[in-house]
């Protein structure tokens, strides 16, 4: 008699195994929250500071001289509530990207389950989302828009799931595939970059005057999220058409992204 030790033929995503191993999920995270602001003068302020001198930049350059629309509400109150969820999503992608090489030591020596890692990274970004909040909450009080009190309750904790599932799915491929292929530390920033430019963060989607331009913005992950971000704020009824194609986009790279880590894991020891 002799047993045969192999991996399951199928992809599975682990819940159990996750709920087992929570406390070293949150160890995780508290970390690197730690490791981020250690030796630095302002510390927890860095996460206050960094969206508010970008809607600054963003209302001169954008509002000021190129007169960008912003769906009739002020301008700055606009971009930040842009630029709170695109944190929240560019801090997670790039935090998990880079989670299994920056842990490499820690995954060769003890066996836990390794989506720990990126899913702790994200919830280190989630913490800057939480002090960036607190500013977003002051300049709505300045500008004290009417707010749609029924559709706050709805849409903005439904935005800010949407915004962790968006940086989980690519950032679950791309951590597996920067950990075989070094080059994606590289890339990962400047795709940031581009997709910045690419979601309706710093003008609305409607100042596009074509619907085929309109349809390809919503293939964005972020584009429901930050729609539904701001919809308590506007006046202007959801377009379902684009929420919809861009939760299907989001749901398709969250399955990608969990397939081909789940296919990949195995190797993370001998390749980190």
């Amino acid at each position: 008699m002799y047993y045969e030790i192999k991996p399951p033929s199928h992809i599975r995503l682990g819940i159990k195994e996750l709920w087992d191993y929570r406390e070293l999920f949150f160890y995780f995270a508290v970390r690197d929250i730690q490791v981020k602001y250690k030796q630095t003068v302002l510390g927890f302020l860095w996460a206050i500071l960094q969206p508010l001198l970008m809607m600054v930049v963003f209302t001169v350059f954008f509002s000021r001289v190129l007169n960008t629309p912003s769906d009739g509400l002020p301008y700055p109150l606009f971009v930040l509530s842009g630029l709170v969820l695109w944190g929240l999503f560019s801090n997670g992608l790039m935090n998990s990207s880079n989670s299994m090489v920056t842990n490499a030591n820690i995954i060769k020596k003890i066996y836990f389950p390794r989506m720990i890692i990126p899913l702790s990274a994200i919830l280190s970004a989630f913490f800057d989302f939480l002090m960036s909040l607190i500013v977003y909450c002051i300049v709505l009080i300045y500008y004290a828009p009417d707010i749609n009190w029924v559709m706050l309750l709805i849409c903005v904790p439904s935005a800010m799931l949407l915004s962790v599932l968006a940086s989980l799915g690519p950032g679950l491929l791309l951590c597996a595939l920067n950990v075989k292929y070094r080059d994606f530390r590289y890339v990962v920033p400047f795709l940031i970059q581009v997709l910045l430019f690419l979601t309706p963060v710093i003008y609305p989607i409607s100042i596009l005057k074509y619907d085929f331009a309109k349809y390809l913005l919503a293939c964005n992950p972020m584009s429901a999220a930050i729609s539904l971000f701001r919809a308590p704020l506007l006046s202007a009824d959801l377009d379902f058409n684009l929420i919809g194609i861009s939760i299907l986009s989001n749901i398709i790279f969250l399955i990608i992204g969990i397939v081909y880590f789940r296919k990949t894991e195995t190797f993370f020891a001998d390749l980190a």
